[in-house]
């Protein structure tokens, strides 16, 4: 509200009266202690004068001095409210549960819960798993999946939680290398993200996905497009594992990727082919191919160019019937990927737009459901694994995945709390706190590689060793065992429905056969000659 004539008045008078005795104090010449109040006294007299005179701020004519005070909070609430007032269940993107939970498996302490849970197991959208009347023991190992496909010839055994895309540039270079490292020590793959191979991906040993994005980033032409013998060269080093060619990520599908200029440094810019200190920004979508067939078939030539090492896509998932355009695409050239990502819209980014983040793309239940049903119902399921990317951090975030169609799972932010990261998203400012997601030497400084890396391993096989767990206590020895019948939610206070209920779920081959009524009209609509 605004003050009143009234009150304003005597805000007026106030402040000419803190003028004037601070004006007495500099004449009559008193003590020079007086000099402690009078300056101070001008100075508010100052600022309140120029509040009440200048127009860009409303509050400030309405409040002269006083509405600095909420100017001043503002920049400390976020701190101040995730670690005075928000509760063990608050704070989001991640709880501060979960969060706690990461940094525990990082640092080597066994996570228990004390007392009983806390979360209300009676509340709408709850959701549970079944365990078994006769579980099984743990496998001493935790099982892993063979990616590769009928065109494949170097496969590879991809463990059940691996490092998400995040590129050098959105990350440190001692985070990168941290991340590369603690793979290499537990024996699982590490996503570069669209923004290259750079040096701290290759020097920690780690396997890598290579992820190619919009901007062919690390194997582009002056003008941007791609450049197969740059790429075929670096596809070719032993670190690559894999290659990913992305599509969309969740967090800002369509829109491309940003990585401001403020943290594009000479190396980064070398990385990349670009300039140094300029915005980079990715376009929405690829110019190599424009439709379906053309891009089963830019599938096909990026597995040949790198020897024959898995290919596939990442994506998040929007129109259902583009998606089987795709497969349609698959079917018609007899080319399949030998992976696909699923990206769900809860993923995170470095920067992004903001009305993007949860409203543009499908989370990732339904866009996982959409693309293991896809598959299994054109009957190529068999040839393509999938896996599962956003918010996963948990081993039973890894067995609901599982559960709902996903052979595999990333974590990006998870990692990045196992490598320091506090959720202070401060991502696209440069100034992360803990050196994770900035290029200033002087922040970077501060995470330690050696004792980083050691945690990201010391996470990631708990983690997996909770999904193992978790497993064995639903009767299950691998993935293999798990079915939708197994997960639960509550949909009312006397209503429980598994996932077997609550989705639809293709028996193989049914689209070809003569799709389903709710699958009819999207198949039928699908082109793969046209997204």
């Amino acid at each position: 509200m605004g003050l009143t004539q009234g009150v304003r008045r005597m805000i007026s008078l106030l402040l000419a009266a803190l003028g004037a005795a601070g004006a007495l104090v500099l004449v009559r010449g008193v003590s020079a202690w007086w000099w402690c109040a009078a300056v101070p006294l001008l100075a508010l007299t100052a600022l309140g004068g120029w509040d009440l005179g200048q127009r860009r701020h409303s509050e400030l004519r309405n409040h002269p001095l006083l509405g600095h005070l909420r100017l001043l909070l503002e920049s400390p609430r976020p701190g101040l409210q995730r670690y005075l007032v928000e509760r063990d269940q608050d704070g989001r993107p991640f709880d501060r549960r979960v969060r706690a939970l990461v940094h525990e498996r990082a640092m080597g302490v066994e996570s228990q819960e004390p007392f009983g849970t806390e979360r209300d197991v009676y509340a709408d959208g709850h959701e549970f798993l079944e365990p078994s009347m006769r579980p099984v023991e743990v496998p001493d190992e935790p099982p892993v999946v063979r990616v590769g496909g009928p065109d494949c010839t170097q496969p590879y055994d991809m463990s059940l939680l691996n490092v998400s895309a995040m590129s050098f540039g959105a990350l440190s270079a001692n985070a990168i290398t941290a991340l590369n490292r603690g793979a290499a020590l537990g024996g699982f793959a590490h996503d570069t993200g669209e923004g290259g191979l750079s040096d701290h991906h290759l020097r920690g040993g780690g396997d890598l996905v290579w992820e190619i994005g919009t901007g062919y980033f690390g194997c582009r032409t002056a003008e941007g497009d791609f450049e197969a013998r740059e790429f075929a060269d670096k596809a070719a080093l032993p670190e690559v594992k894999c290659v990913s060619l992305k599509l969309s990520q969740g967090a800002e599908p369509g829109s491309g990727g940003v990585l401001p200029g403020v943290k594009v440094s000479a190396e980064i810019a070398r990385a990349r082919d670009v300039r140094v200190g300029e915005t980079v920004v990715s376009p929405p979508c690829h110019r190599v191919f424009s439709t379906p067939r053309e891009l089963v078939l830019f599938v096909a030539r990026l597995r040949r160019l790198a020897g024959g090492k898995p290919t596939g896509l990442k994506l998040c998932v929007g129109s259902r019937r583009q998606f089987l355009a795709i497969c349609k695409a698959m079917l018609a050239e007899g080319v399949t990927p030998d992976f696909i990502v699923v990206d769900g819209s809860e993923g995170g980014t470095g920067a992004g737009p903001r009305e993007f983040a949860g409203l543009i793309g499908s989370p990732l239940t339904e866009g996982l459901i959409t693309v293991h049903n896809a598959l299994v119902g054109t009957g190529l399921r068999g040839h393509v694994r999938i896996g599962a990317s956003g918010k996963v951090a948990t081993g039973s975030d890894i067995v609901r995945r599982l559960l709902q169609g996903a052979d595999y799972t990333n974590a990006a932010r998870a990692m990045m709390f196992a490598v320091g990261c506090l959720q202070a998203q401060r991502c696209h400012t440069n100034t992360c706190p803990v050196g994770v997601a900035t290029q200033d030497p002087r922040r970077v400084r501060a995470l330690d590689v050696a004792d980083k890396a050691e945690r990201v391993r010391r996470y990631q096989r708990a983690t997996v060793r909770s999904a193992s767990r978790i497993m064995a206590a639903m009767g299950a020895r691998d993935p293999g065992g798990l079915t939708p019948h197994r997960l639960l939610r509550r949909v009312g206070p006397t209503a429980v429905r598994s996932y077997a209920e609550l989705y639809e779920w293709l028996a193989p081959g049914v689209l070809l056969d003569g799709a389903p009524g709710s699958w009819a009209a999207d198949w039928a609509a699908a082109d793969p000659d046209s997204f």
